[in-house]
């Protein structure tokens, strides 16, 4: 019941129809691109910077960026708790890079974070940014074909544990790289960088669907 009032207050009319909002955190990394990528695939998106932005969208990304940092600038408009509540309720999320460190249930080195996410992280584990790179990300079924995807991972967390609710969509050398838990989408790498569509649409079909 509490994720339909949700979907009442925040799904936005429009010629007589309901319209889905996606709301890109606008607050560090590079969340332009997600936002332009989810408009060419028909979305309406708006940057959330404010707690009145988030109370207007159905769903969210989150970016990549640094996760201190970004815990740091939402803690004027208490955003970090707003979001958590947001996400317990019901509201589709796709977390990229730094936003799957914010998510996690447990974060090595430990830091604070909203803790919605059954994994464990580890910040960094691939090295700094001088090793980057771009890599072959090994997908399941479920993300139909071709059944790989160029992955850009840019100081990227590694998941090193997951817990039995959570759905591995994607590995890469073994690690899972892409994760499902329920409305949430994970990943550790940039698919904002990458040509492919089908993470961003995949986290489009679930705001439509009426989470959050």
């Amino acid at each position: 019941m509490r994720a339909n009032l949700h979907r009442r207050r925040c799904f936005r009319v429009e010629d007589g129809e309901l319209v889905t909002e996606y709301g890109v955190l606008a607050l560090q990394g590079d969340w332009a691109a997600h936002g332009t990528i989810l408009r060419e695939l028909g979305a309406h998106t708006c940057p959330v910077r404010t707690a009145a932005d988030l109370a207007r969208v159905d769903a969210l990304v989150i970016p990549g960026g640094e996760s201190s940092a970004m815990l740091r600038l939402m803690e004027p408009e208490n955003l970090s708790r707003r979001i958590r509540d947001r996400i317990v309720a019901g509201m589709a999320v796709l977390a990229t890079c730094a936003g799957v460190i914010l998510l996690a249930e447990n974060i090595q080195p430990p830091q604070p974070g909203l803790a919605v996410l059954d994994v464990e992280v580890v910040r960094n584990a691939y090295g700094r940014q001088l090793h980057s790179t771009v890599a072959e990300i090994v997908l399941t079924k479920e993300l139909g074909k071709p059944r790989c995807m160029e992955g850009v991972f840019i100081r990227a967390p590694r998941i090193v544990r997951v817990s039995s609710n959570v759905t591995v969509l994607g590995r890469w050398r073994d690690d899972p790289v892409l994760i499902r838990q329920g409305q949430i989408l994970g990943a550790t790498f940039h698919p904002e960088l990458s040509a492919d569509r089908r993470i961003h649409e995949m986290f489009m079909k679930a705001g439509e669907a009426g989470h959050g």
